[in-house]
């Protein structure tokens, strides 16, 4: 089984390989894109012990000339120590611009190797090998890369498309079940903000989805990265419709900045920041109570936290005002408008808003 969609960003444009067991087609996708021959592979250990030498086999089983760069495993080491590890191994092993970078791994490999490939010699080609539903359905596509900064979440970073994405649903057999849980949250996200009917699906699709069915996993990432696609394709730079992507995560950033980053997985925030965004459309008149319950109960019932952690209101609203979202020191908010459609409101007053929902949340 393999699907094919392509990410339309004119020269930019790239595609999209989605199916079972499709990793041992890894160099001919590479080579259909016009990627570079000299490869330096960036993973963890974690993923490595699993895929990494049966990639390199395929990639050198093509001639393709390919390294690979580890770095240490989880969302505490997206930080610019970890960058310059990459930077060293590359510069060490003679990387340069007629080169490529690949990322072997999740969302943190993503992230960081995109930001490689974008700042080192000014720029060099990568691909994304997503290995967590996470970063299949979310970070892989749509080219934000970055590190995180102790104060913010992804506040260093660039704008820089892949030349390829290739996702292999196999490699969800190895994922934690809590990784799982994780990812299944971003993608609740595009049912709620963008396709009533897609999250009506993976209700009914849930037993499917845990048992790790082939084709309901093609199905869920398909929709969600047409669907992410689609938004990155009209605002590539998040000057307006992009920013919807963020539902759930400005809370969500700021339960992972309180927390420590890795304490809680990013998936669990976004899923509590979720609920979070659907109580206040629901104060504001957006959804009404039945719509936050739906929502509720369906990522709970993908094992995933709705309740926020005991941090102060001051605290919250400290950690969200370092938002990338805030603009001219004003919040701004993705909300829900029902289920399956969304809008972008400035917040005037923050304080008021969200210590009239953060209570009652609390109490459930």
């Amino acid at each position: 089984m393999l699907e094919k969609l392509t990410v339309g960003l004119c020269e930019r444009s790239y595609p999209i390989w989605i199916g079972d067991g499709i990793l041992d087609r890894a160099a001919e996708a590479l080579e259909e894109a016009g990627f570079p021959r000299t490869i330096a592979v960036i993973s963890n250990p974690t993923v490595h012990a699993l895929y990494g030498q049966h990639f390199l086999d395929v990639l050198h089983g093509a001639n393709l000339k390919a390294s690979v760069i580890l770095v240490p495993d989880g969302e505490e080491h997206k930080n610019l120590d970890t960058l310059k590890t990459i930077y060293d191994g590359l510069i060490e092993k003679g990387l340069d611009r007629s080169s490529g970078l690949v990322a072997l791994g999740g969302g943190v490999i993503g992230d960081i190797t995109g930001f490689a490939a974008a700042t080192y010699l000014r720029g060099i080609p990568y691909a994304q090998f997503p290995t967590t539903l996470l970063s299949q359905v979310d970070s892989s596509v749509g080219g934000k890369t970055g590190v995180n900064h102790p104060l913010g979440k992804n506040l260093i970073g660039a704008f820089y498309q892949p030349l390829h994405v290739h996702i292999d649903v196999n490699t969800l057999s190895t994922l934690p079940r809590r990784e799982f849980a994780a990812g299944m949250a971003e993608v609740v996200k595009y049912g709620i903000i963008r396709d009533r009917s897609f999250f009506d699906w993976l209700s009914a699709a849930r037993g499917g989805l845990q048992s790790l069915e082939c084709d309901a996993l093609v199905q869920a990432v398909k929709r969600s990265c047409q669907i992410k696609a689609n938004v990155v394709e009209n605002d590539e730079k998040e000057s307006s419709l992009r920013a919807i992507l963020n539902y759930g995560h400005t809370f969500g950033h700021a339960v992972e900045t309180l927390s420590g980053y890795g304490e809680v997985r990013h998936g669990e925030a976004v899923a509590i920041g979720m609920v979070v965004a659907a109580m206040i459309s629901r104060e504001l008149g957006l959804c009404s109570r039945d719509d936050v319950a739906v929502i509720r109960d369906l990522l709970a019932s993908f094992n995933l936290p709705v309740n926020p952690p005991a941090f102060s209101l001051d605290a919250f609203l400290a950690a969200m005002g370092r938002d990338k979202k805030v603009k001219a020191g004003v919040l701004r908010l993705v909300l829900n408008r029902g289920i399956g459609d969304c809008l972008i409101r400035e917040v005037a007053d923050p304080e008021a808003l969200f210590g009239a929902v953060l209570p009652s949340l609390s109490q459930k």
